[in-house]
Formats: structure tokens, sequence, C-alpha cells
């Protein structure tokens, strides 16, 4: 049953208040018209709870926007929903495509800073955010008194004479949540072992990164990325306000996962009540990256398991790049999810 309003009804209770199911939960197809975004594809889903998100096929099926009861949840940078068309591969030159938003991806064979890699030159993060999604589906059902919203798709990372690979994603809701499920299955397609690197970059943004905000993780120990977050080794669960200069600090944890193999963790603003969480198996993401920028206009924070602790060459010389093999497959799958008033976020930072 689904709990709604706050009540928990059956299928009938709601379809006899409603004139279509479409009036409180739906994934609704779009496409954006205007400027860089102009043919940009999108899935706008509302769930009835208050959480709304919009998928992108364009954009390998990646989440842009998301909100709960109209309070924004994902940061979104000045980029936008740029279309695909305009990717730059070149070092750095990704960052002219990234929207934030809650989730972009970074893969499939590479991520990270920009490298080279066994005479091949890399650039920041890789193919797979920019890559659009094909044989899209939506479909949207009842089974008994529960209605589910699931949207699957697939893209391909693939060249002559380079890796043959093949991400197929879904993603799952229902009427009255608060959260959705994201399921990713990569498949070597080709006909030579070759190395998968997935980072999902999860963007939580204003309001819910403040300086009245905490994060609270499961963290055994902690490493920098750099010299900026090797100077604030104690300060990655906190936040100061929009700073004038504030260069970006990285942090590499090593988190502890619960008695079923999951990792738990929330972003919280004490002062509002409200958080963002997320679930994922800690031997699906072994690594866990936090991206901490505190800058006007540039007000985020990256939480990002994956795969990787470095680049692909950087991997690849410490012996710890993962690889796939021909006809092989690997799975990654994660919650994310809203956390509102006090009882719900006490009981999630208890358990």
């Amino acid at each position: 049953m689904a709990d709604i309003f706050g009540k928990t009804m059956t299928r009938a209770d709601i379809l006899e208040r409603v004139g279509d199911i479409t009036q409180i939960c739906d994934a609704r197809r779009m496409v954006y018209t205007d400027g860089r975004s102009d043919g940009v594809r999108s899935i706008e889903v509302m769930t009835g709870s208050g959480l709304s998100f919009s998928v992108l096929p364009s954009r390998c099926l990646d989440i842009s926007r998301a909100s709960f009861n109209g309070i924004p949840v994902a940061w979104q940078s000045a980029v936008g929903e740029t279309s695909p068309y305009f990717y730059q591969p070149e070092g750095m030159e990704w960052l002219r495509g990234f929207f934030g938003g809650l989730l972009t991806t970074c893969g499939l064979t590479y991520s990270s800073h920009p490298c080279e890699d066994e005479g091949e030159i890399l650039g920041l993060h890789g193919r797979a955010a920019n890559i659009p999604a094909q044989d899209i589906n939506v479909v949207k059902s009842w089974n008994g008194d529960e209605y589910t919203i699931t949207i699957d798709g697939r893209i391909r990372e693939v060249g002559v004479y380079r890796d043959n690979m093949i991400l197929e994603r879904s993603i799952t809701t229902s009427l009255g949540a608060k959260s959705l499920s994201i399921r990713d299955n990569i498949e070597n397609a080709g006909f030579r072992e070759s190395p998968v690197m997935m980072l999902y970059h999860i963007n939580p943004g204003w309001p819910i990164v403040s300086e009245h905000s905490r994060l609270f993780a499961p963290v055994r120990s902690s490493s920098a990325f750099d010299d900026n977050a090797r100077n604030e080794p104690d300060q990655w669960p906190v936040f100061l306000p929009p700073q004038k200069e504030y260069p970006e600090r990285c942090y590499l944890h090593d988190m502890i996962p619960d008695r079923d193999g999951l990792v738990k963790l929330a972003l919280i603003n004490t002062s509002m009540n409200i958080g963002f969480y997320m679930k994922y198996p800690k031997s699906e993401f072994p690594h866990f990256i936090q991206w901490k920028l505190m800058s006007r206009g540039e007000y985020v924070v990256g939480i990002e398991p994956g795969n990787i602790t470095g680049n692909r060459a950087q991997m690849r010389a410490d012996g710890t790049l993962e690889t796939l093999a021909p006809g092989k497959t690997r799975q990654f799958s994660i919650e994310l999810g809203v956390l509102f008033g006090k009882d719900e976020i006490g009981k999630f930072i208890q358990n």
C-alpha cells in the first residue's frame, strides 16, 4: 500500500479520489527547446510524496534536477542541462557540460583527473555522462496496491579499435516514495579485457548544504586528494557559508558497512530538519570520494561512491585498476532519498 498525504491507502482508496493516477504520480517525457539545452530529452518524475526529479535520456539517464516539497535537493551548475553534442573530452573541458545535478555518471572505462594511460590521452571523468541513452522504456504500473515507475535504457561506450562497453540502467520509484533506486549493469561486449571505472558524482546543494549542515557517515579512515584537504583533515563533515575564495577539497573515505553489507550516510541540515541520504553495497562501491566546494555560486558537496581511487594511469600503476573480461558483467546499485523531519532523521542516523 502507498503512504500518501499522511495516510496509508489501497489502490481502490486512491483511484476513488483521482480522475487519473497522473494527478499525483507520473513520469512524463519532455524535450528542452532553448539554448545549449535545445533537443535534450527529459523524463519528469513526481511520486506524490513531494519528491520530483528529472531523468535525462540525452545524458546517460543521469538525473539533473531534484526537489522535495519545492525545496531543491541537488546543486545546479551555471552550465545547465547542456546537449551532449557540446561535449569536449580534452583535459578539464568535461566541466563545460557538467550540470551537477543529483547524479552525473563518471566512467565507464576511465574517470578522475586527466592522464595518459598506455599512450591514450584521457580527459576528466570519462564519456558516459555525454552519451545519449537508447532503447528507453518507461513503465508505470500497479502491482497489487503498489504503483511503481521504472525507467530503463542503455548506453554504449564504443569505438573502432576501442573498448566496447554497454551500460544498462534501471531507475525505479513508487507512489508515495521519498526515494529512488538505481541499478546499473555493465557488460564488456568486446573481445578484449577492458578497464571498468565508475564514479557516481552525486551533488547535494543548498539548502541541504549549508553552514548548519553535517555529513553523517560511517568513516573508518580518510586520506586527502589535495593539499587543501590535507590541511583540514578533520573538517570533512562540516561546512561553511559561501566563501569569496575556496579551492576545492577532496577526501577519500574508507566506509564501514553494516551487517548487511550496506554503507548508509546522510547529509543533514539540522536547522531545517531536512536531509539527503544514500545506501549502497560496499562490495559494489569499495571506495568513496567527497568533493567539498564552498565557493560563491559553486556551493556544493559531492558525495561519490565508486570503484576508483585516482585516474586510470595511477590505478594501473599501483595494481588496483579493475578490469572486465569479454562477456563478463559488473553491477552497481544505490538508493537515494530524502529525510524530512526530526523523526525520520533521528531514526536514520541511529540505525
